[in-house]
């Protein structure tokens, strides 16, 4: 029978290596959204290729038709993409 503490031992390096996220994939995904958000607000963008964190909800979005958009939530709520 394992004791508690041997399989707490055992599991832990596994919990490690598996909890936490992957900035590289988090990016990705990071960009795909907020493509689909400069989209959905009518703006032409195509695919994001860069992204810069400003701060929380908001970010700066490189397009590749080189078009830049800030892309935040306003004080009433709503997704903004702003054009720099």
């Amino acid at each position: 029978m394992i004791t508690s503490a041997r399989a707490t031992a055992l599991l832990f390096p596994l919990i490690v290596l598996f909890a936490g996220p992957v900035p590289a994939a988090e990016g990705t995904h990071l960009a795909k959204d907020l493509a689909a958000v400069i989209a959905l607000l009518g703006a032409p963008c195509g695919e994001v290729v860069s992204v810069t964190r400003l701060a929380e909800n908001d970010h700066l979005a490189t397009c590749s038709n080189g078009i830049r958009y800030r892309v935040f939530v306003n004080p009433q709520g709503r997704v903004v993409a702003e054009k720099r």
